[in-house]
């Protein structure tokens, strides 16, 4: 609104408008619209009658406004919609508690073998897989086929010694002629105990505690049937 065409009084109200007017998302702006109004009304009633303001600036504001609010409420129903489709998506996870989910994710080691999926690129003659812990030291460089088939990783080191619990996460190197051509984050899988809506996201909780998007498992495949 201009208020420089109003008198001190006009300023007055748009000032303890400005006070009363809502922090938030926009609401209670319908609301609002009531008090917009009585300082439209205070603004005509103190406006300088020398200088009195145009009849198409009030027809802006209100424009203006009303357009606010319309979209304010149309942000609000976006974002109920979003909601509705993200719980339907949630029902249809749920299927997916107690399988197993592959995806470029750490996994978490408790002493039990690990589903490693490597990705080594097309055109290599060797591959290696990398091991890395929580703070991404690297722990073992291992040897591997290059199909591309699922490994089993015991999580022993070379003299078969168990590693400790924890989050680990696998690379693959690809080679040709003794060079490495490419590196690779490697997929593996884990046990989907829980499905969330997080802030909008459909989100899976893994054993261990981790969690991924939905959207980036590549493969669900049922354990029981291995």
């Amino acid at each position: 609104m201009d208020v420089s065409t109003t008198s001190q009084t006009g300023g007055t109200a748009a000032s303890a408008a400005k006070t009363t007017a809502p922090t938030g998302s926009g609401t209670n702006i319908s609301a609002d619209f009531t008090t917009f109004l009585k300082m439209l009304t205070v603004q005509m009633q103190n406006q300088d009658p020398l200088n009195p303001v145009d009849s198409s600036d009030y027809a802006t504001q209100l424009a203006t406004f009303s357009g606010v609010e319309q979209q304010v409420q149309t942000n609000d129903l976006l974002r109920a919609l979003a909601g509705q489709m993200g719980t339907g998506g949630l029902a249809q996870l749920a299927g997916w508690v107690g399988m197993q989910a592959r995806a470029d994710m750490p996994a978490y080691f408790d002493g039990a073998p690990v589903t490693v999926v490597p990705n080594v690129q097309r055109g290599a003659d060797a591959a290696q897989l990398i091991v890395r812990d929580d703070k991404g030291v690297e722990l073992q460089r291992l040897n591997i086929p290059t199909d591309n088939a699922p490994l089993s990783w015991a999580g022993v080191t070379s003299d078969g010694m168990p590693l400790p619990r924890g989050h680990y996460t696998f690379d693959t190197v690809s080679l040709a002629n003794g060079e490495v051509v490419a590196e690779e984050a490697a997929e593996i899988y884990a046990t989907v105990t829980e499905v969330q809506v997080n802030r909008g996201v459909n989100t899976l909780v893994l054993a261990g505690g981790g969690t991924i998007a939905a959207s980036s498992v590549t493969a669900v495949r049922d354990d029981s049937l291995l």
